[in-house]
This record gives structure tokens, C-alpha cells and sequence, in this order.
């Protein structure tokens, strides 16, 4: 494998040991996709504190809350020098005919479960949790009426008194893993236990509500905050670009 072009903004040398240290900073299943943010993140630190320098902006940035002097300086920097154009009438309206079906009120589940707890590193138990589980859902296919004395005796959730019953929920107020699973399940005993860090559920889903169509008056101010954020990102990239430019990055392809 051919070795790595040296990453360089300008006339200053990256190092692999300093790109190794910001790996931590962006966690990845794939190693050599850790190293890529890694170093593109040092490179946009370097382009900023070198247009810090040039415009001599520390010296002026008075840090706000928790922020460090460099963080300061970024905010100032980026405040002075981004054009970005706020979102209008028009704009929102567009987008709003645009994306109407994905503006909605947030869709609600009513849920009971049964956690068959194990820990995320115990093969065993989970694995026991999981045959466990299927037991249940098969008995309880055949004798529905008995979710709430197995909830009793067999859940480690402190719904386990209430029959296992979790109440509406909304997309987000659970675990990523478990609340993904639910919003995909239809209405009744889910017929595969579903699996969360905590370990196997059996799910039973009570009633679903679908969101109501938002009309545009109360979705304009969502929209506009996500058109904001849009175009706050595309200007900070198009700056980026203007200063990789300006000072001249190499190696980065290769990252």
C-alpha cells in the first residue's frame, strides 16, 4: 500500500500523530473514515486560525459562557465574514408546497412491553433473553389476556406494575434503537422481540396516531429555522473552499 501523501495547509505540516489524537473526536466503525474527518477537521482548524491571524481577531474576540479564546475567535471570525441570506416568504412558501407530507404533527404510539433484561456484553444472556421472549409472544398469541401478569412476573421495567404499559410515546423519547423499532411495528403483539441496549422486548402496540398535515402558518417557523441552518451550512462551505484556496491544502484527497 503506497504511503500517504503529508497533509500541509499553507506551510504547516499536519502530523499523523496530531491526526491520531483527533481520531477520538470522531468515532467510526471504519478506521480510515475516522482519519478522514480527523484530518479534514485539523485542516479547517488551521485555515481558521490562519484568517484569525491575517485579520488579527483574537486580540478583539471576548469569549461568551464556556467558550476558550480559539472558539471566540471562530465565532467572530464567522459572524464577520459569512454572508448568509435569510430565508423569505416566498422561500419558506416554496418549501412548505414542496414538503407538505413531511410536515405533520409528531405520529404517537401507545405501548406496553416486557424487558428481558441483559447486559450489551453478555452473548448468554441475551441470547436467553431473546428464546425467552419468543416463548412469550407465542403464548401470549394464543392467550393475549395474560400481557399483564407476564409483564409482572417476567419485565425489569418498572412498568412491569402498570402491565407493562409505557403510555404515548413519541418518535425521540426513547433509546435510538428501541424507539426506531417501535415506529415501524403495527398495531398488536409484535410477532419478534425487539432489541434495545437494555436487551429483548416483547412489544405490544396499543393504538397508533398519525400526525395532522401542519398547515403553513404553524410550520413557517420550523421552516425558516431549517432553511437558516441550510443556508448557514452552504455559505461556511463555500468559505472554507475561498480559503483552502487562499492558503493551499495538500494531502487531503488522500485522508
Amino acid at each position: 500500500m503506497p504511503a500517504l501523501e503529508a497533509l500541509v495547509v499553507a506551510d504547516t505540516a499536519i502530523s499523523e500523530a496530531e491526526i491520531a489524537r483527533e481520531m477520538q473526536h470522531h468515532p467510526a466503525r471504519d478506521p480510515s473514515r475516522a482519519r478522514r474527518e480527523a484530518a479534514r477537521a485539523l485542516v479547517v482548524r488551521e485555515l481558521l486560525r490562519r484568517e484569525i491571524e491575517r485579520l488579527h481577531i483574537a486580540q478583539s474576540a471576548q469569549p461568551i459562557g464556556q467558550e476558550t479564546g480559539e472558539e471566540a475567535a471562530i465565532r467572530v471570525l464567522l459572524e464577520r465574514e459569512l454572508e448568509i441570506p435569510e430565508p423569505g416568504e416566498d422561500d419558506c412558501r416554496r418549501y412548505y408546497e414542496n414538503n407538505r407530507q413531511r410536515l405533520r404533527e409528531p405520529d404517537r404510539i401507545r405501548v406496553r412491553h416486557i424487558l428481558l433484561a441483559a447486559a450489551p456484553d453478555d452473548v448468554s444472556a441475551r441470547l436467553e433473553a431473546r428464546c425467552r421472549g419468543e416463548t412469550l409472544i407465542a403464548e401470549l398469541t394464543e392467550y393475549p389476556q395474560g400481557f399483564a401478569p407476564s409483564a409482572l412476573r417476567w419485565s425489569a421495567c418498572p412498568s412491569r406494575t402498570q402491565g407493562g404499559a409505557l403510555g404515548w410515546l413519541e418518535r425521540g423519547q426513547t433509546t435510538p434503537e428501541f424507539d426506531r423499532q417501535i415506529f415501524m411495528l403495527r398495531e398488536g403483539l409484535a410477532g419478534l422481540t425487539v432489541e434495545s441496549r437494555y436487551g429483548h422486548h416483547v412489544v405490544w402496540i396499543d393504538e397508533i396516531h398519525h400526525g395532522a398535515p401542519l398547515g403553513f402558518e404553524r410550520s413557517r417557523a420550523r421552516i425558516a429555522a431549517y432553511l437558516s441552518v441550510q443556508a448557514r451550512q452552504h455559505a461556511l462551505h463555500r468559505y472554507l473552499a475561498q480559503l483552502q484556496e487562499r492558503y493551499g491544502v495538500r494531502g487531503l484527497a488522500d485522508s
